[in-house]
């Protein structure tokens, strides 16, 4: 699971990085960022290390409730496993796009966070310290 502290969970959070941040996107998926308001950085910093903080948008066109929540865990394990390697201090929403379902049946974990990656290149996100471990 993403620890408490690293998920966005306040609709006003998702609004602002869809309004204010950057985007980019593969077949998969898109992902909007923003750096982390000034407060946020403050409270993360004074209870230890700054994190990137992140949350999942999976629209019904995906699928049933069943398919869709199978999506979200994989998102969620796959930046779990990421989550080292990401530059911190920003906000990351991911959405999938209705061609994630059908890499999700046919490779699983692995097809979705090579996607993942894919897009936090694009943006930039990926430290190069991280580089060695994928």
């Amino acid at each position: 699971m993403v620890r408490r502290r690293s998920r966005l969970s306040r609709s006003q959070d998702f609004q602002r990085v869809y309004r204010a941040g950057r985007s980019v996107a593969n077949r998969y998926m898109v992902l909007y960022f923003f750096p982390q308001a000034a407060d946020q950085a403050q409270k993360e910093t004074s209870a230890g290390a700054q994190t990137a903080r992140v949350g999942f948008s999976v629209s019904k066109r995906l699928g049933s409730s069943v398919t869709r929540n199978k999506v979200k865990r994989l998102l969620r394990e796959s930046f779990r496993s990421l989550e080292g390697v990401i530059k911190p201090g920003f906000d990351l929403v991911f959405i999938a796009r209705t061609d994630l379902g059908p890499l999700v049946e046919e490779r699983g974990l692995e097809g979705v966070r090579g996607k993942m990656v894919e897009v936090l290149r694009k943006g930039s996100l990926w430290s190069e310290e991280g580089d060695g471990r994928l």
